[in-house]
This record gives C-alpha cells, structure tokens and sequence, in this order.
C-alpha cells in the first residue's frame, strides 16, 4: 500500500485516468474529489462489499440450464464409415 500526505486542494494521479483531489478536512474526515473515466467505477469499499456480495449470491442461486441430451453421445476419437460410392471410407468426427 502506498502511503501520501497531501493538503487540502492538492491532487494525486492514479494511471493518468484517475485525479483524486482533497476538498477539505473536518475533524477525523477527509472529503476528496474524484474524477475517472466512465469506463472505470469507483465505489466506496462498503458499496463494493455490497455489489460483489450480491453478485456471487446471484451466480450461486440461479442454475444453470440443462441441455436435453440427442441420441448416443459419440467418443471424440470414434470413426463412422461412409459409403464406398463416396470414395471416402472412414470421416473422424469430433
């Protein structure tokens, strides 16, 4: 973890994208600005606690779909003859 001292109205730069600027202090809390990109969420740590908690609920509760199963599954190395009038004898099916 990096660690900075910065003073009310100074800035720090997080990849070039992100300016995190101390607006002011009260006591123990510090306000700060943030300006991103669109692209890139920012969140106060509980929110995101929240969000992810409910996205691995979500992945957990719904089941997955099941496919109904066609004929006799075939082995992936199996070969199946063709006719000779093809002039092929053996197709490699996947």
């Amino acid at each position: 973890m990096l660690i900075l001292s910065r003073k009310v109205g100074e800035s720090l730069v997080i990849d070039g994208r992100v300016i995190v600027k101390i607006i002011r202090t009260e006591g123990d809390t510090v306000k700060v600005g943030i300006e991103a990109p669109a692209d890139i969420p920012v969140h106060r740590q509980e929110v995101y606690d929240e969000i992810q908690k409910a996205n691995r609920e979500a992945a957990t509760r719904i089941p997955l779909p099941r496919l109904p199963t066609f004929g006799k599954p075939k082995s992936p190395t199996a070969s199946t003859p063709l006719s000779p009038a093809n002039n092929q004898t053996h197709i490699k099916t996947v």
